[in-house]
């Protein structure tokens, strides 16, 4: 990770990340969010849909999946989003943003 990543990463204070004590993750297999190198196809929807069941009866599903958004989190499941939904995501509000900036540039 370059200083740069690490920067727009969250600054780590605890009362930040109590909610994690109580998501429904806490008693699950971290393997289950997280995938294996070069899992593909079935095998990673299987487990994909078996971490988003989880986070489907998770009282903290709002504050993962903002910790998630904020620290752009690449690898595993968080708040009920895979990593491909969030990189998706995070994609459209670039353009998003950029669009805005145009139309704001237009306008000025």
């Amino acid at each position: 990770m370059t200083v740069g990543q690490i920067a727009r990463l969250p600054w780590p204070v605890f009362g930040n990340y109590e909610w994690q004590q109580s998501g429904a993750c806490a008693a699950a297999d971290p393997n289950l969010f997280f995938h294996p190198d070069g899992e593909r196809g079935p095998a990673r929807r299987l487990r994909d849909d078996q971490a988003l069941a989880v986070c489907g009866a998770c009282v903290v599903r709002v504050a993962c999946l903002r910790h998630a958004t904020s620290a752009q989190e690449p690898y595993g499941v968080w708040g009920g989003t895979t990593e491909t939904e969030r990189e998706k995501a995070h994609v459209l509000s670039r353009r998003e943003r950029a669009r805005l900036d145009a139309r704001l540039e237009e306008t000025g």
